[in-house]
């Protein structure tokens, strides 16, 4: 299969919005309509950080999906986050996942980015399979302190 990527395109909602809910279930999360809303509505803000590219078949259907935005840090200065990355089931092995980490790194060239970072289950072992051919894993634990 031939896979091409892009940014996110207005006319993407309805897939985008399938592949996100494919990346939540996986998760366990349930998503509101208001929550698909506020994140098509952030992907499509150009004064808001969070941005998405879609890996597409030779058809244009968009298959995979990778949601990003810019992480400044001042230990190790701007980088990048890769906040979700999701591929249909029925196009896994295709090479999806390797053109969305090749834009990836292209875009972080573009920024001038140190890094890109990511996070996934620690059981989460087909993923972490294409992971490891494109980074390292870091070390850090990742703990959440509930604000609310």
């Amino acid at each position: 299969m031939t896979v091409t990527v892009s940014p996110l395109r207005p006319d993407d909602h309805a897939r985008w919005r399938e592949l996100f809910a494919g990346y939540a279930e996986f998760y366990g999360v349930p998503l509101t309509d208001d929550a698909y809303d506020r994140a098509w509505v952030w992907l499509n803000d150009p004064g808001h950080t969070l941005r998405c590219l879609i890996a597409r078949t030779s058809d244009g259907t968009p298959v995979g999906l990778a949601h990003y935005r810019a992480e400044d840090s001042a230990l190790h200065g701007p980088r990048g986050f890769l906040d979700d990355l999701f591929v249909d089931p029925a196009h896994r092995g295709g090479g999806a996942v390797d053109a969305l980490f090749d834009e990836l790194r292209r875009v972080g060239r573009e920024h001038g980015w140190s890094s890109i970072r990511w996070r996934t289950a620690e059981n989460n072992y087909r993923a972490r399979a294409a992971y490891d051919r494109h980074g390292t894993p870091s070390g850090f634990l990742t703990y959440v302190l509930d604000a609310r």
